[in-house]
């Protein structure tokens, strides 16, 4: 089945439960709705409106839930949530991870979330808590404590058949975990290598010793970035005493990832990357309203910078009409050079050692660009306006604007980052007042030289 077939199958299914729904018949819909897998499930959900969300949320088998859940958004995970207590938490949690139920435990009110902690029997707990007390964002608080574990001086026989009698293994398991007495992380054995190998070979003769494992307050995008680079399907987390502290799989690097390009996309317009697509209308609007004021601010400056000149104006009114030129060009530039930084940023490729390099090369970007535009706009300027001195004036302060622009895109973010603000989600904002105020003030600074 094609993507294509896949989406527009899912769209059927949604347009079908909604008509069930919207004509009372709720027994064919709870059908359709629990033949489907836990993925598809969580979709219909965060495409559905909220009235129709919460009925479909009921008409959910208990023992999927938790399955549901864990696939889910944070905003339509909490607010989920927030209809539950204690008890209906606890029930649905008891077949998940302890990564899975940390994930859902930090989306729950404070009160709650120890109700539930105290309703866990006494091993499930201390794992979940370990995880919790690890940040989010961090390989302690991606891993899972599903690990199987051998002793060097095994034998390949006598694993195997460890193995057999445990009867499953845990998911994205391809290599074992080769620890000492003592938990301390020595190598990785993969599974592939053991089903082939002599059964009569000790562990310590075929295992891998060359792989360094993760410690666990390693940042979460590092972790992406590792699994990236070596293709790993699983990889061991040590503690800051080298002990095999648990395993992150590919499935949750690739959450990671997804999150991340959704931080980006989303940053853009200082939203988060889990907002609900259906929020109802009072919880969306503060959320935007902050972004909107934010702008308007950035706005006010701009203003404040026109009205500096505004004799000049009156004098040259061609001038207002080409002032949305300048601004234009310098934000679409500006825009240009801080999506290619934010993201060789966030894959790690630009260090101080290389941005005094990436920096001359946006200029000289800017200038090349910025020489060929302003001869374009100062011819466009003159044929319009039948005016020399206005050609002038806009090809000098276009090609000022591109330079503002290309330094602030590279040297805004390196900023940012160095502050702790996300370059994401701040850097637009900032990066447009600076070329909107340093675009009107050099077009209209020059207008005001020349036609004093």
């Amino acid at each position: 089945m094609t993507l294509a077939s896949g989406r527009g199958s899912i769209r059927l299914r949604l347009e079908e439960l909604l008509a069930a729904i919207d004509a009372g018949t709720l027994a064919p819909a709870k059908r359709l709705l629990n033949h489907l897998s836990a993925v598809d499930v969580a979709h219909l959900l965060e495409s559905s409106p909220p009235r129709a969300r919460h009925v479909l949320w009921q008409l959910i088998d208990a023992e999927q839930e938790g399955e549901v859940l864990q696939e889910l958004g944070d905003d339509v995970k909490g607010a989920l949530l927030e209809q539950m207590d204690a008890t209906d938490v606890l029930a649905l949690m008891e077949h998940l991870e302890p990564d899975d139920v940390a994930d859902i435990l930090q989306q729950l009110p404070g009160r709650i979330m120890q109700d539930v902690l105290r309703g866990m029997d006494a091993q499930d707990r201390r794992r979940v808590e370990r995880v919790l007390s690890f940040e989010e964002d961090s390989a302690g608080g991606l891993m899972n404590t599903d690990t199987i574990t051998v002793r060097p001086r095994h034998t390949v026989d006598v694993v195997l058949r460890y193995l057999r009698r445990l009867g499953e293994i845990p998911h994205a398991t391809d290599a074992l975990f080769v620890v000492s007495r003592n938990d301390h992380f020595l190598g990785l054995l993969p599974v592939a290598k053991l089903l082939v190998c002599d059964p009569e070979l000790t562990v310590r003769e075929i295992m891998q010793t060359d792989v360094d494992p993760i410690t666990v307050d390693m940042p979460a995008r590092e972790v992406a970035k590792l699994f990236r680079r070596h293709d790993w399907v699983s990889a061991a987390v040590v503690d800051a005493e080298g002990k095999l502290a648990g395993r992150i799989t590919i499935d949750d690097v690739v959450d990671v990832i997804v999150e991340d390009a959704d931080h980006s996309f989303m940053g853009m317009a200082g939203l988060g990357e889990d907002e609900d697509t259906f929020a109802p209308v009072l919880k969306a609007t503060p959320r935007r309203a902050i972004w909107l004021g934010i702008n308007l601010l950035t706005a006010f400056i701009a203003s404040s910078v026109i009205n500096l000149f505004e004799q000049t104006i009156d004098k040259v009114v061609a001038l207002a009409v080409l002032m949305p030129i300048v601004a234009s060009i310098g934000g679409v530039a500006g825009s240009q050079t801080l999506t290619v930084v934010v993201r060789g940023m966030a894959l790690g490729h630009i260090e101080r050692s290389n941005a005094g390099w990436l920096l001359n090369r946006e200029l000289v970007l800017a200038g090349l660009n910025g020489m060929l535009w302003a001869l374009v706009c100062a011819a466009a300027a003159v044929l319009w306006f039948g005016d020399y001195l206005i050609g002038l004036c806009i090809a000098a302060a276009m090609l000022i604007n591109l330079l503002a622009a290309a330094a602030a895109g590279v040297l805004l973010p390196m900023l940012m980052r160095s502050l702790r603000i996300d370059p994401a989600l701040a850097g637009s904002v900032v990066l447009t007042t600076i070329t909107d105020a340093v675009g009107f003030l050099s077009f209209l600074g020059l207008a005001t030289l020349f036609y004093a």
